[in-house]
């Protein structure tokens, strides 16, 4: 038996492998949020402040360092920091949350149930695509998952003991994103064990220790930062940490209703919510009693049978769920400490089907095959010219028109080819399983969605979205002006807008410095063109500019024409 769980242990590790570490640095950064995030452990390298580096000029890191800290330790093995190396600890953070799930539930709860839970856990689109992310949201839920499952054992084993390895888990996600990385593993564990019936204030007593010793290593670096940033520094934990919480925020941020969280759980699981939603026309239902009190008895008689780690992972997945509900700020994100619990009870559901109802298992695998063959079903039709230019509408047609020019003339190598023809081989796959009678529906599902996360991480998602980046743009700065400050002019940038061009600032190596803080004589000025009024309304009677380089195409940060402008101070 042993063998058998390292055997699927050794398996799942390499399908992390082939999954998530291939294709991770093939996309250009083309959204704010991870240069925002790579250009910290950039600055930590060239200016060697990894306590509280500044980037972007002014900008102290709006999270702990621990990330960032990760970042800069393998990018300093490779040379640089990439885009490979500064996705790379969210890919290992998703595989050791994948690995160390698969271990907890084979123990516990059987090898197979333990596998397609794992496998469902790799495979739902908001869990992967926070996997190949430069965000600090994939390492913070996977120390958080890493730290309720140290809790478990813990239980397990008394509680007599102190649960170190839990306490480590929970320093690394307070270092990665605050004092919620402690209270939510903390939070969840609690309440498990209040109602399996341990006496409430003992069992404060006991998390209160474990969260203060959790403390210890995120206070001594929040003390090393104060003393770099001072009062600027405990404003920023105040708003990021407390005030976030409470909605009161200096500025609106992802503020959401409480259905959103509902809504995003529900589209974070495709594709698997397909199938759940198809499955439910084929159940039959027996007629239930709605009065409140027989419904609550049976609540709480289904929670005195459900064993321990079913009844774990469900408190686990609804204490993190409601404790999002609570703030006004609301991402898909902050709800991904919640996925592999909700990904064991959808395996038992599979397994469910898999055994009482496959004709919803059939049809979504018929499903699943014909997204795939659409995928390059339609390269085809694009790579034949079939799509003329007048078919395209909407409001920025020459951006859509220059995505399918790069599927056009993208050059086809041996491992695009190979990507192209996966749904092809996964559909023959399905063939021969079926004319050899092999009747587990499961083994193609997977092959499916494999073949259709593997093609469009490795082919289609980078020929399309690194025409969307803002690379090119910066390559072409840096050639005009290829050392020295640049600077940037946003309007709302001293009234507490923190924005900056995150995208162009990281690929010109952290040059690009807010002009309001700077004032400088002369110099080079980068600026969308919706701003060129504001700034002569602020500054052209100090200034007079010469507009020397016009992008003729919309920044992936901002969505404005960037243009770069040669500056100089009026002589009074």
């Amino acid at each position: 038996m042993m063998d058998e769980r390292k055997k699927y242990f050794w398996f799942l590790a390499a399908l992390c492998l082939c999954f998530l570490f291939l294709f991770l640095g093939e996309t250009s950064f083309h959204t704010r949020g991870e240069p925002r995030e790579a250009v910290v452990a950039l600055s930590m390298l060239e200016r060697g402040n990894w306590i509280l580096p500044v980037n972007n000029g002014v900008d102290i890191a709006y999270k702990p360092p621990l990330f960032h800290w990760m970042i800069a330790a393998f990018s300093f093995l490779g040379g640089k920091v990439t885009e490979y190396t500064a996705r790379f600890p969210s890919a290992l953070a998703l595989t050791a949350m994948v690995l160390s799930g698969y271990v907890f539930y084979a123990r516990r709860r059987g090898m197979e149930l333990a596998l397609l839970a794992s496998l469902l856990t790799l495979t739902n689109f908001e869990v992967h695509r926070a996997g190949l992310n430069c965000r600090v949201d994939m390492l913070l839920a996977a120390f958080m998952v890493l730290a309720l499952y140290h809790l478990y054992y813990w239980y397990e084993q008394g509680m007599k003991r102190i649960p170190w390895l839990a306490i480590l888990f929970m320093s690394g996600a307070a270092l990665t994103k605050g004092p919620v990385g402690i209270v939510l593993p903390c939070l969840a564990a609690f309440v498990f064990l209040w109602i399996r019936g341990k006496k409430f204030f003992p069992l404060c007593g006991k998390f209160v220790l474990v969260g203060l010793a959790s403390c210890i290593l995120p206070f001594v670096w929040y003390v090393a930062a104060y003393r770099q940033g001072g009062e600027r520094f405990l404003e920023l934990v105040l708003e990021e940490n407390f005030l976030r919480f409470a909605g009161k925020m200096s500025y609106a941020s992802h503020e959401n209703p409480a259905y959103y969280n509902v809504l995003t759980l529900l589209g974070g699981f495709i594709p698997y919510t397909v199938l759940v939603v198809l499955s439910l026309f084929f159940l039959k239902y027996k007629k239930v009693s709605w009065k409140l009190s027989e419904s609550w008895a049976r609540l709480k008689c289904a929670v005195k049978e459900m064993d321990d780690v079913r009844l774990y992972s469900l408190v686990s997945a609804a204490v993190i769920f409601l404790f999002y509900c609570i703030p006004k700020s609301k991402r898909s994100v902050y709800l991904l400490p919640m996925y592999p619990f909700v990904a064991y009870f959808l395996a038992e559901y599979i397994l469910f089907l898999r055994h009482k109802h496959q004709v919803p298992l059939k049809i979504f695998v018929f499903i699943l095959m014909g997204l795939s063959l659409l995928l390059p079903v339609v390269f085809c039709v694009i790579r034949m010219d079939g799509i003329p230019q007048t078919w395209i509408g909407g409001r920025h047609p020459e951006e859509t028109w220059a995505y399918i020019t790069a599927l056009c003339e993208v050059p086809l190598g041996a491992v695009s080819v190979l990507l192209l023809a996966l749904p092809f081989l996964a559909t023959a796959y399905w063939v021969w399983r079926m004319k050899h009678r092999k009747a587990d529906l499961l083994p193609p599902m997977f092959a499916f969605i494999f073949a259709i996360f593997l093609s469009l991480d490795g082919f289609y998602q980078p020929t399309v979205l690194n025409v969307k980046s803002d690379k090119p743009m910066a390559f072409r700065i840096a050639s005009m002006v290829p050392e020295g400050r640049l600077y940037a002019y946003r309007k709302h940038f001293v009234e507490g807008n923190r924005m900056h061009p995150f995208t162009l600032n990281f690929y010109l190596g952290d040059r690009i410095v807010p002009f309001q803080e700077f004032a400088p004589e002369e110099g080079y000025l980068v600026m969308g063109e919706n701003e060129y009024e504001n700034f002569m309304n602020d500054y052209g009677a100090d200034y007079q500019l010469e507009d020397l380089y016009d992008s003729n195409r919309r920044s992936c940060d901002d969505h404005s024409v960037v243009h770069v402008y040669y500056f100089l101070k009026k002589e009074k």
